[in-house]
């Protein structure tokens, strides 16, 4: 299971963390992503780290502001989100994937966690 906290209603230009704590499997070996959903958008990558946090990868709509990291010690992976604008807005999921690199698709991963809502306000 995965498990997204962190989100909350922040001003343009704030910071938020969120973190994906996994249990039940060796998440520790899953490269995870991070995706997120905006109201009446599809589900779009955000960010990606390979399972010993070796690689990251960015859509070009967060890089430079985000930053996805891993702690396998804690089973923990976070998104620390910077600069934040208003079209951040959405619901950012949190998935695991057993790909060698994690992939920048939806049909990548196996498990995904429920989803925490991120408002920036302008």
């Amino acid at each position: 299971q995965l498990q997204a906290s962190g989100g909350g209603l922040v001003q343009a230009g704030g910071s938020l963390r969120l973190s994906c704590v996994a249990s039940g499997r060796t998440f520790s070996i899953y490269g995870m992503g991070w995706f997120r959903q905006a109201p009446g958008k599809e589900r779009e990558f955000v960010a990606a780290i390979r399972w010993n946090g070796g690689s990251t990868y960015y859509s070009d709509s967060v890089k430079g502001r985000f930053t996805v990291s891993r702690d396998n010690a804690k089973i923990t992976v976070y998104l620390q989100m910077n600069s934040l604008k208003p079209e951040d807005t959405a619901v950012y999921y949190c998935a695991a994937g057993r790909l060698v690199v994690p992939s920048t698709s939806e049909r990548g991963y196996d498990y995904w966690g429920q989803g925490t809502l991120v408002t920036v306000s302008s």
